[in-house]
């Protein structure tokens, strides 16, 4: 029997039948759990789908890592999804670290996978090991509530759930279970460096914790089941008197004060991170108890007036009984970004582009929202960008040029969308599109062979990013 046959039953992970996909980095937790599915594939009737995205930090040994994947998934009669993306680029536009931007990148292309393999579950490599790393960083850093238990086996995400099986399992037993079934896993070489704080917590605090106690990782498994239980409860006491207490508004919310400091202080903690979690769509990382504590201490105070900021610009504006959470607006900032063909661009705007090639006119052309052009027509790399003054093209089926400015005006986008709405052109600078409005004549209508580079513009909408677990790897 697979080792992690036992937690998946305790905690309902997996049923027989499901179309599971698996995050497959090529390391030895990922492996592992790829080759446990693998041995249960026939008696679950499992139709299993490896995704692996190269975020392009370790230029052609990250690449050879994706070929590994993929080896290995064709050897073995495997699916396989894999995807290239400028995670660091991406982390530099969303002013992020870049792990965090690594991550986000990753799970936008999980989401799209879970969508396009219309899958139950996505399968990850974390063991008891990164539970107990993960419950520690957040003890240090003063995390509270539901995050303070860590990672959760199963999860809802995509319209399915994200699952780890092997949360009952240590990396030693990852690394034995390779051994014993000939698996070469690939080794990331940024594991080993101490200026990642969870790799200092693996190498100085992991080792003294085994030492007490062989079976930690069970220990730290057990309290976060009993935490999230707990947390469910207040959850649902907080929301129910929360009801009386706050107001939605279009741009922010607004409490009463009063009615608040009614509630016991630890459903008023999590009240105010319950707004919090409401207003931000992608809840910072920077954001912790720290700013909760603030905020009640504000609240508490006898002057009747005060500002709390907030990370991404929402501050917390008290005025006698009432105190409203709003978004400070400001200008956003240019922007421009190489859109890799094959590959993903990722917009400041919550929208991305995703460039294909192809060797026939591809059937799902979806109008405005995808652009079909001939390599031969256009100069690589493409670039996607923010507008300039004096943007100009050749609008397809038109005489001569039409100003970017004048084709907003004309589609009636709003002046505050204007200054993010994407720009695609290519080396020479020629604009080819304005995705989602118009097309430049670069377009390629001469027949239906290629080969065509077949791009599709994805708008903001998805839930890319929303969750914000400091979890590794996969």
């Amino acid at each position: 029997m697979a080792p992690f046959i036992p937690f998946i039953k305790k905690h309902r992970l997996l049923e027989p039948s499901s179309v599971v996909l698996a995050g497959v980095s090529g390391g030895p937790d990922s492996l592992t759990l790829l080759h446990m599915l693998l041995s249960i594939r026939e008696e679950w009737k499992l139709r299993i789908i490896v995704l692996h995205v190269d975020h392009m930090f370790r230029g052609a040994e990250s690449l050879q890592e994706m070929e590994f994947v993929q080896r290995f998934c064709s050897r073995n009669g495997l699916e396989f999804e894999g995807c290239r993306v400028d995670a660091a680029a991406y982390a530099a536009l969303h002013k992020v670290g870049a792990q965090e931007g690594a991550r986000e990148c990753r799970y936008g292309f999980f989401e799209d996978m879970m969508a396009k393999h219309d899958a139950d579950v996505l399968a990850l490599g974390h063991h008891g090991d990164d539970q107990i790393e993960t419950i520690m960083m957040r003890l240090v850093r003063g995390t509270r509530g539901k995050a303070l238990a860590g990672i959760q086996p199963k999860r809802p995400f995509a319209g399915g759930y994200v699952i780890r099986p092997l949360l009952g399992l240590t990396k030693q037993e990852l690394l034995s279970y390779c051994d014993e079934n000939g698996l070469e896993p690939r080794v990331d070489p940024s594991n080993e460096k101490e200026s990642y704080t969870r790799n200092r917590f693996r190498k100085r605090i992991l080792p003294f914790l085994k030492e007490e106690n062989p079976l930690v990782h069970e220990k730290f498994q057990s309290f976060s089941e009993n935490l999230l239980e707990d947390e469910q409860l207040l959850l649902e006491l907080t929301e129910r008197e929360m009801n009386t207490v706050w107001i939605s508004r279009e741009h922010g919310a607004e409490l009463r004060i009063d009615l608040l400091k009614r509630l016991p202080l630890p459903l008023q903690r999590r009240g105010i991170h319950l707004i919090l979690n409401y207003l931000y769509k992608n809840v910072p990382s920077s954001l912790s108890s720290i700013h909760t504590e603030s905020v009640l201490s504000m609240l508490s105070q006898s002057h009747p007036s005060g500002t709390i900021h907030l990370p991404d610009g929402l501050k917390a504006v008290k005025s006698y009984q009432s105190c409203l959470f709003t978004f400070e607006h400001e200008e956003p900032a240019p922007y421009q970004l190489e859109l890799p063909v094959p590959g993903t661009a990722f917009l400041p705007n919550g929208g991305k582009l995703v460039a294909e090639t192809a060797l026939e006119r591809p059937n799902e052309e979806t109008g405005k929202n995808s652009l079909l052009i001939k390599p031969d027509h256009v100069l690589l790399p493409l670039t996607v960008r923010s507008r300039k003054n004096g943007d100009k093209l050749k609008v397809k089926g038109m005489n001569g040029t039409k100003k970017v400015k004048d084709i907003f005006i004309d589609k009636k986008i709003a002046i505050e969308a204007r200054n993010q709405w994407p720009v695609l052109e290519d080396a020479n600078g020629t604009i080819l599109w304005l995705p989602g409005l118009v097309k430049s004549d670069r377009e390629g209508n001469d027949g239906r062979s290629g080969p065509f580079i077949f791009i599709q513009y994805h708008q903001q909408g998805s839930s890319r990013g929303q969750n914000t677990h400091d979890e590794t790897g996969y």
